[in-house]
């Protein structure tokens, strides 16, 4: 009974050893992941931030919004690149030699490494089910907003900015810095019968009302020119000390449905194809998780004195394979140009067989290699 007892309590700490082991990898390899693709997020969202598109107080949240929905993406593939990582450091440095020696079945490998991705599995399942849909909800709610709030303190000169509609059209000729009065403002406003061209010796930002949408500037030493566009249509022009400029003073209109925002509840209920590959793809990125950190195993099998990294290009052809032909089933679905079965699940079956041949494969070659006995 002892002997039992040691060797369950032995296993276990093997388990937890090669869990750690994957586990410190795999957070360094997902927060460096995390921290480029918030990069790229933010030089897209400050370009715009920068240019007055854009209010700078929403950056960040749409930052943090994008950063969470590609977890979906980021944590699988830190995941299987850990798994490759890590073994290989095993394999190389033989501790799993020596394992195998102190009759360690290789299945406690496969077990190890399959109880980690299970856990993230899980994760990533509630990320895509629930999370996804919610970030791509605010998202495209904060859009709407900023598209109202044109950031007339960020604005530089030589540059045309177009408000909400497309019907307002400023350029400033001259600022010394941001928050400081413009000068030689030019302004275009699109109305149903004529169009209104201003032209300001200044512009000064006047604080918001309570209340109201959208943006009030101050224009002084102001000449108004309004062209009719019907036949006939008299021109005028006209000069004002002052006038009060309101920039997308309407509302912002409610964002339209989209698929990515909609409910999985809802999602699980359309027969619409757009829908259906959505569902498709939230519910098959744990299936991925899973796959793809068994798909590790095999790939960190080195021989003797190679390099961990020697199969690292193909571990990475490998993911492209399967990331793009996942996306390509994805719009194939989208488009209804494949039904929801097979739909996008093809692509884990392929990769599932591959899995399958990669593990039992080399252990059918050695048994017929050497025979029987």
């Amino acid at each position: 009974m002892r002997q039992a007892g040691d060797a369950g309590g032995t296993a276990v700490t093997i388990s937890r050893y090669l869990i750690r082991e994957i586990a410190a990898p795999l957070v360094a390899i997902l927060a460096v992941f995390t921290l480029l693709f918030a990069s790229y997020s933010a030089a897209d969202f400050l370009s715009n931030a920068v240019n007055g598109l854009l209010p700078m107080h929403m950056v960040a949240a749409l930052i943090a919004l994008r950063v969470l929905i590609a977890q979906e993406v980021l944590i699988p593939i830190s995941l299987y690149l850990a798994v490759v990582l890590a073994l290989g450091k095993l394999g190389g440095g033989s501790e799993l030699t020596a394992m195998f020696a102190l009759r360690v079945h290789p299945a406690r490998v496969t077990g190890a490494v399959l109880i980690l991705s299970a856990c993230l599995a899980v994760v990533v399942g509630s990320l895509s089910l629930f999370a996804r849909p919610w970030a791509y909800g605010k998202s495209h709610e904060l859009s709407k907003v900023a598209e109202g709030m044109l950031d007339v303190t960020s604005m530089e000169a030589g540059t045309f900015y177009v408000g909400q509609d497309g019907r307002q059209v400023i350029f400033l000729g001259r600022r010394d810095g941001p928050h400081s009065p413009a000068g030689d403002v030019f302004v275009r406003i699109n109305k149903g019968d004529h169009t209104e061209i201003m032209h300001a010796e200044h512009a000064y930002l006047l604080p918001p009302e309570a209340g109201q949408t959208g943006t009030r500037v101050l224009l002084r030493g102001l000449h108004i020119y309004e062209i009719g566009r019907s036949d006939g249509g008299a021109d005028q022009a006209l000069t004002a000390g002052s006038f009060v400029l309101r920039i997308n003073a309407s509302p912002p209109e409610p964002p339209a449905y989209s698929a990515l925002a909609a409910s999985t509840a809802r999602l699980a209920a359309s027969r619409v194809p757009a829908d259906i590959a959505e569902l498709e793809w939230r519910l098959s990125t744990p299936v991925s998780t899973l796959l793809l950190g068994l798909l590790g195993i095999p790939l960190s099998r080195t021989r003797p004195r190679q390099s961990r990294y020697a199969k690292f290009g193909a571990v990475i052809l490998i993911y492209s394979a399967y990331y793009m032909l996942s996306s390509l089933a994805r719009t194939i679905v989208q488009h209804g140009q494949m039904p929801a079965l097979p739909g996008i699940w093809w692509v884990q079956g392929l990769f599932g067989a591959a899995l399958l041949i990669a593990v039992y494969a080399p252990a059918h070659y050695r048994k017929f290699r050497h025979g029987p006995g």
